[in-house]
This record gives structure tokens, sequence and C-alpha cells, in this order.
């Protein structure tokens, strides 16, 4: 059941991507679509510690979002994949917070300028990369769950 919450998040923020986002060229969509990844990485979270628990790997799941995230840092800390993705999730859920320049909307090189101590440049190369490490966090997540 979590699996398909999950799966669905990815599948709408796919579609941000690749679709709504060529079409449309806007901050505003790298920002849904940024919306969307962390609320995917959130289902993630607590279905990993669902089943961390069933194991009997921890006994209880932590309520607050830090503590969370802290705990799977700590259990998966020789696991790549978790680490970049929940640093990069951190980073997400900061970003509403932040100063942000909207740079040539509805052109080819839309650019998201989020500033967070340096300046991070949001564009769609670095979707990509974002994308890739999500991918890599799916793929772990779901093998782990199906274990």
């Amino acid at each position: 059941m979590p699996l398909e919450r999950i799966m669905k998040e990815k599948t709408s923020a796919d579609h941000l991507l690749y679709v709504s986002l060529k079409y449309t060229k806007t901050c505003d969509v790298i920002l849904n679509l940024i919306e969307r990844w962390r609320s995917m990485v959130e289902l993630c979270i607590d279905a990993l510690l669902q089943k961390l628990k069933k194991k009997k790997i921890i006994t209880t799941l932590p309520a607050a979002p830090k503590m969370k995230v802290l705990t799977l840092k700590d259990i998966f800390k020789k696991e790549p994949a978790i680490i970049q993705t929940l640093d990069l999730y951190e980073f997400f859920k900061k970003i509403p917070q932040l100063n942000k320049i909207r740079e040539s909307e509805f052109r080819k090189n839309v650019c998201l300028k989020v500033i967070d101590g340096k300046e991070v440049k949001i564009n769609m190369e670095k979707l990509k990369e974002y994308n890739e490490v999500l991918e890599r966090f799916i793929k772990f997540v779901r093998e782990y769950l199906s274990i």
C-alpha cells in the first residue's frame, strides 16, 4: 500500500518534470516539482521506518521529521542513495522559506535561483541530477520494502 502511494507521487513528479516543465517553463512548475519530490521522499521515509520497526531494528517510530531523517541516516549510513536523498530532502524542505530569484521564465533556460547561504541555481540540468538521485533512492526503497 505505501509503495502504491509512493509510485503515484513519482508519476506526478515525472509528469511535472518531463511534460509540464517542457511546455510551460516557469519557476512555479519547478517549485511544484520540488514539493512533489519532497512529499514522495516523506512517504518513503515513513515506509522505511515502518519496515525497520517491523524488523525490530528500531523500537519506536520517531515523531519529529528531523528525528526520522537522523534515524535513517544513522541506520543507512553506508547507503549513498539514502544519504544523498535525505540531504536533498532537507534542502527541499528549506526552499519555501528561502529567497528565490526567477530567471528566464517562459524560455529555454528557465532557472530558479535559491539563496541558501550560497546561491543554488535550479535549472533543467540540476533537476535532472536531482531526478537521478531520487531514482536511485526509489529503487533502493522498492527493493528494501519487498524484502
